[in-house]
């Protein structure tokens, strides 16, 4: 087993002033060294419990995943312990993390010392090796890429039952590169040592509204080129389309200090705000889970938009997490869908994906998406590969740095997210509208994230995610197949 390499405590630097009111962090101290290393003993001693053969996997209580999950013959792995953060390095900006450790827990410990991770994902029970291995995105995207990037080593329970340290270079490098967009199926992450980047108290925000789809492309690519907007520098960039006449980008710039700031964690909607007011502000902390509370806009099918409703729905109880199990419910006894046809309605398909086109290509997309698909609102965020100050170092435009997942270094994307169900039409079947949804996002030059239902044949899957990279790396870290391919993992089968 590798050898755990903890940095050393260091007298911290003063941090800015980041007020924590609204964070509760699980733990007063990281956890340390030892409990990580007695964690990792308990995990290898469930998978050393495993009879040869029977496929494994994590077991964990809760999953972002939007498509089932392995279960059969597989075996769960102790994870207990395996949730929190191992130290603080703050002169050297970075933190070893747990696999387990969920964003919200680790940026109750960062923030205090005035820090945040580089990408924190929108959602907060995404665990840090989930957003590593499945692929991460956030409004700091356009600057700092996906979370995998900002990566400076990890450890890897690999199939083989072996713990590997990879880094980007040196004996596992081919592990370092493959395992983003791996899904688990090439090992779990132990620990991750990972960048931090300092933050300020608050957010400032401008919600910039366009009203054509060509004027939102043409803002995107100005913000993501200059890191400006109208003179004003940009930090944080993301939008909503409501229409194609009414669409929004949301810009925020670090400040020490706001006349006021608001809370969205109570009556007032996030994204309703939008709409609303031109310039807004959030502390840090409320800014990173702006969308968590209403799950973006999804919580209005459980009604916990309803001004009534919300008065009495807990604040603790409207979050993410919550709403994903209401949704596992739905699936597993279909209460809603046996209503539906007793009333007559039509069945409905669950269209719920996060893709990415290259920038100039967006507005095309979202033309075609419209009377395609048409569902409104639809999430958009900005992202590129970083090309210099992360874990590859200077990157050749062009380059792929990441086997399983075509970005390309020098092209600026943009991650289009639309989640719910729409209507299946006479004559068609589901899953009809999530394949023309592959179809037209293979024939722009783009992709789509894996966490959601797929339904790429195996040829075409394995040509768009890496295959024979894939191949030799599964070769080598899991020979016997004790974790599942990524094409069986990630596309369901009819």
């Amino acid at each position: 087993m590798s050898t755990f390499s903890v940095p050393p405590p260091v007298p911290p630097p003063v941090p800015p002033r980041v007020s924590t009111s609204s964070v509760t962090p699980r733990w007063s101290l990281p956890r340390g060294r030892l409990g990580h290393e007695a964690a990792v003993e308990r995990l290898l001693g469930s998978y050393a419990n495993i009879p040869t053969g029977r496929t494994v996997r994590l077991s964990k209580r809760t999953s972002n995943l939007f498509r089932a999950r392995e279960g059969g013959r597989s075996a769960g792995l102790d994870v207990s312990g395996l949730d929190g953060v191992v130290s603080l390095d703050v002169a050297g900006r970075t933190a070893d993390v747990q696999g387990m450790c969920t964003y919200e827990d680790l940026v109750a410990v960062t923030l205090p010392k005035g820090f945040m991770p580089c990408v924190v994902p929108q959602l907060r029970t995404i665990t840090l090796g989930g957003a590593v291995t499945g692929l991460g995105i956030e409004s700091t995207s356009f600057r700092n890429g996906l979370p995998h990037e900002s990566v400076l080593e990890l450890d890897i329970l690999t199939g083989a039952g072996e713990i590997v340290t990879a880094r980007p270079t040196g004996e596992h490098a081919d592990l370092f590169r493959a395992f983003p967009n791996s899904y688990g199926t090439l090992g779990y992450s132990l620990r991750l040592r990972i960048q931090l980047e300092p933050v300020h108290p608050f957010v400032r925000l401008r919600n910039v509204r366009f009203d054509t789809l060509g004027s939102l492309q043409a803002a995107i690519e100005e913000v993501v080129a200059t890191r400006q907007w109208t003179g004003a520098g940009v930090d944080f960039c993301d939008g909503v389309v409501f229409s194609p006449t009414q669409s929004y980008l949301v810009l925020g710039s670090w400040a020490d200090d706001v006349p006021a700031a608001s809370d969205y964690t109570g009556p007032s909607i996030y994204y309703a705000s939008l709409r609303e007011r031109g310039r807004d502000a959030l502390t840090v902390h409320d800014y990173l889970w702006r969308w968590d509370t209403d799950w973006f806009w999804c919580s209005a099918a459980f009604g916990a938009q309803n001004p009534l409703l919300r008065r009495v729905w807990p604040a603790s109880r409207r979050r993410s997490d919550v709403y994903h199990r209401i949704v596992a419910l739905e699936g597993r006894y279909g209460v809603v869908r046996r209503i539906d046809k007793a009333l007559g309605k039509p069945a409905r398909e669950r269209v719920v994906q996060d893709i990415e086109v290259p920038v100039d290509r967006t507005a095309e997309f979202l033309r075609w998406f419209g009377p395609n698909v048409g569902m409104t609102p639809i999430w958009l965020c900005p992202l590129q590969v970083r090309s210099s100050g992360g874990p590859l170092g200077d990157l050749v435009p062009g380059e792929q740095p990441w086997s399983l997942y075509p970005l390309r270094a020098g092209q600026v994307y943009v991650n289009v997210g639309f989640w719910g169900t729409v209507p299946i039409r006479p004559g068609r079947a589901d899953g009809d509208v999530n394949r023309l949804v592959e179809a037209e996002v293979s024939a722009l030059g783009g992709h789509k994230s894996l966490y959601s239902d797929a339904y790429y044949g195996e040829e075409e899957f394995w040509a768009l995610y890496g295959g024979e990279a894939y191949a030799g790396v599964k070769q080598r870290y899991d020979p016997d197949g004790r974790l599942l391919d990524l094409y069986a993992k990630a596309v369901r089968r009819h």
